[in-house]
C-alpha cells in the first residue's frame, strides 16, 4: 500500500530531488507558497516550499525499493524511525492538497500578530523601550501603533521584527 514519507532535502535543492525521485517512479509532493524577501531595501516576490529543505514521496515500502532514496541526487535521507521510515498521518499530504489554489500555490492566511488595542513594546530603533497599542498590520507588512510622545498620541510604523508583546 503506498504512503506519504517525508525526505530531507540538501539546502535548496528540493526541485532537483523531486525531479530525481520522479525519474525513478516515485510519486512526490511539494508545497510551495509566495513569500516576500528584503535585501539591500527591495522587497522581492519569490516562489518557495512551504517547508524548506522537505519534500513528501509516495512510496510503497512492501514493492518499492525505498533504500534508494538516501542516495537520489538532492536527497540528504528518508525521515525515519528505527530501520523503516515514518509515515505521514493519513490526510495531512490530502489536505495539503486541496489547500493548493489552480496556480499551485498554497495560501498562507496571516493573521494580525496581536490585537486590535493590545499593548505592545518596540525593542529596537529610535523608539526602543517604548510602549504604545497595536493598530493593524499596514498593505507593507509593518505593524502600526500608537506611542504616547511629548504629550500626544503619534502613529507609527515599524518591522514586525522591531516590536513584541509587553509583559
Amino acid at each position: 500500500m503506498k504512503r506519504w514519507y517525508v525526505a530531507y532535502t540538501q539546502p535548496g535543492a528540493e526541485i532537483l530531488a523531486q525531479g530525481q525521485l520522479g525519474n525513478q517512479g516515485f510519486g512526490t509532493f511539494l508545497p510551495k507558497c509566495r513569500k516576500e524577501t528584503r535585501h539591500a531595501r527591495r522587497i522581492k516576490d519569490m516562489i518557495a516550499p512551504l517547508f524548506p529543505r522537505y519534500i513528501f514521496v509516495e512510496v510503497d515500502l512492501s514493492v518499492q525499493r525505498w533504500r534508494s532514496i538516501n542516495s537520489t541526487r538532492g536527497i540528504s535521507y528518508l525521515l525515519s524511525m528505527g530501520e523503516k521510515p515514518s509515515a505521514v498521518p493519513d490526510g495531512i499530504v490530502e489536505e495539503l492538497k486541496s489547500r493548493a489554489a489552480a496556480n499551485g500555490l498554497i495560501e498562507l492566511a496571516l493573521e494580525p500578530p496581536y490585537k486590535s488595542g493590545e499593548v505592545i513594546e518596540v525593542t529596537t530603533g529610535a523608539f526602543s523601550e517604548q510602549v504604545g497599542n497595536f493598530i493593524r498590520v499596514d498593505a507593507r507588512k509593518r505593524v502600526v501603533m500608537l506611542l504616547n510622545l511629548l504629550g500626544r498620541e503619534v502613529e507609527v510604523r515599524l518591522p514586525q521584527e522591531s516590536v513584541r508583546a509587553y509583559a
